[in-house]
């Protein structure tokens, strides 16, 4: 086991695992609002999001801390009925991740948490752009992936 970890930075630790627990069930709804050619994205980032969730969970274990379970269901911004609110949705997704990575990054000193929360940021902030430019939404990049609007 690892040493306690600081209260700030689980705290924050928990909010990216729900931040990751919330992304994987939009990547379950959306699948089924997607055409079979964006299947290969979506199967990307669920393995992502679904690795990312494992390994926090991990952490949050090894620290004595009990990891937060999934909730049954989340609330979308707006409704899924398409394609178009699909790749929305999954835009409000991963720029959540990101803004839950970039918080542990700002609660945090330790060199391997930092590391891991970066790579979180950075994949969810790739994977936002990416369905931004799906999407046709412009810019396709917010200028500070992470910080909260």
């Amino acid at each position: 086991m690892t040493a306690p970890m600081d209260a700030g930075a689980a705290s924050a630790i928990q909010d990216a695992l729900g931040a990751e627990h919330g992304a994987l069930w939009v990547y379950r709804l959306v699948s089924a609002f997607l055409p079979n050619d964006f299947d290969a994205a979506v199967q990307e980032g669920t393995n992502a999001h679904r690795a990312r969730r494992d390994a926090t969970e991990l952490l949050l274990g090894n620290a004595g801390q009990n990891p937060r379970s999934a909730e049954p269901a989340y609330v979308t911004p707006q409704p899924v009925t398409d394609q178009a609110s699909a790749i929305a949705v999954l835009v409000v997704a991963e720029a959540d991740v990101t803004v839950a990575w970039r918080a542990v990054l700002e609660r945090t000193d330790d060199k391997d948490l930092r590391s891991s929360a970066l790579a979180g940021l950075t994949d969810a902030a790739v994977r936002a752009t990416r369905w931004r430019r799906a999407g046709g939404q412009s810019p396709s990049t917010p200028p500070l992936p992470g910080a909260p609007a």
